[in-house]
């Protein structure tokens, strides 16, 4: 049995009140004060997340660009220094490897950042199919070297500013720049990325200032109500969102295209990336499944796994639901047949014992107001 892992960040837990969990091998904080709580804050002030348990690999060399425009489904061509983008890594069926974020940070110089769960999984499936020799390609593994922290919510510019002499507010949206913060004595790459439908910031830094990071920002961020979110909250978050959760809404066997996130699979590009194929097939032709958003018109909540009925026939399941911190209605992503899956369409979800009634609704639940 492995040994549970910890970021550098997992000292300072203690202090805030946290509540940890086994969440894929990594001892995280499930709540810190409370998961509603959390988000309700997140939404209208600011959170701060440790996510530090996330992958990063480098992609360098010649070959670069060619070589992540055969991995990835996004146009990678389409980006410069100081860019990033969401694409996926596939496999041959469409089925998906990875969601992740992929950052140009130099000429011919790439960060991609994975999931935590699938950070060995990526990596490999990157060297298995890396068919450029050492002078052309080189692979890293490098999440052992950073800490990263999300700051999202309303206040986070106002807090992030405090920390640096950088404009912080001239980082556009799915962009980044190196910030100087004097308090110590170090720089970070910082993204306008997050995975909660707020504005926000992610921010990767040595991990040795991991801890000073951390605490430097609570206590900058007080006055606007900074307070630290656990597991819980980013969860419910992202899911009000409708930002995917690998294993859930995107896995082996579900592709980018049946997830509704196929603006990020571009199959217009030349290049003949893995899976183009089947995915170009399913956005010409239509899914025969996809992910389609459930409002429950009975009381009950729809829970991961649920299986989902049309006049009686089993035709998908829950892939995450919850309710709403935000709205305080019950509501569910579910993967379902393509005809039950149109707008206003009721169907029975099975909680339980009892079959209750919901109706399908556009996604996201949630969008912020600009």
């Amino acid at each position: 049995m492995t040994d549970i892992k910890r970021t550098p960040i997992y000292p300072e837990y203690e202090s805030s009140g946290a509540k940890t969990t086994n969440f894929g091998g990594w001892d995280l904080p499930v709540q810190f004060k409370g998961i509603k709580q959390e988000h309700v804050n997140t939404r209208e002030r600011a959170g701060l997340f440790d996510v530090s348990h996330m992958g990063e690999i480098k992609v360098e060399g010649v070959k670069s660009l060619e070589f992540l425009q055969k991995m990835t489904t996004n146009d990678v061509e389409k980006l410069y220094p100081g860019r990033a983008q969401y694409t996926f890594l596939c496999y041959p069926d469409g089925g998906t490897v990875d969601d992740l974020l992929l950052y140009m940070t130099g000429d011919k110089q790439y960060l991609l950042v994975v999931n935590a769960a699938n950070t060995e999984k990526a990596f490999e499936w990157l060297r298995e199919n890396n068919t450029y020799g050492s002078e052309e390609i080189r692979l890293a593994d490098v999440s052992a070297e950073y800490v990263q922290l999300a700051l999202q919510g309303p206040e986070a510019k106002n807090i992030l500013q405090k920390l640096t002499s950088d404009p912080v507010d001239e980082i556009k949206f799915f962009h980044f720049r190196n910030l100087w913060f004097p308090s110590l004595d170090t720089n970070a790459l910082v993204s306008r990325t997050g995975y909660t439908g707020e504005d926000g910031f992610e921010i990767y830094m040595d991990y040795t200032y991991g801890r000073k990071l951390w605490r430097l920002l609570l206590e900058n961020g007080k006055d606007q109500g900074l307070e630290p979110v656990g597991l819980g909250a980013r969860d419910t978050l992202r899911f009000e969102a409708n930002l995917p959760l690998y294993g859930q809404e995107l896995s082996q066997s579900i592709t980018p295209v049946e997830a509704g996130l196929s603006f990020a699979v571009k199959t217009g590009k030349e290049e003949d990336f893995i899976g183009k194929e089947v995915l170009k097939d399913q956005i010409e032709n239509g899914c025969e499944r996809r992910i389609c958003g459930i409002e429950m018109i009975d009381k009950g909540i729809p829970r991961t796994g649920y299986k989902v009925f049309l006049h009686g026939e089993e035709v998908g399941y829950i892939t995450s639901g919850t309710q709403s911190p935000t709205l305080g209605i019950n509501v569910g992503n579910a993967l379902v047949d393509r005809e039950a899956a149109k707008e206003g369409t009721e169907l029975m979800v099975q909680v339980r014992k009892r079959m209750l009634k919901g109706r399908v609704v556009p996604l996201p639940f949630y969008k912020r107001k600009k």
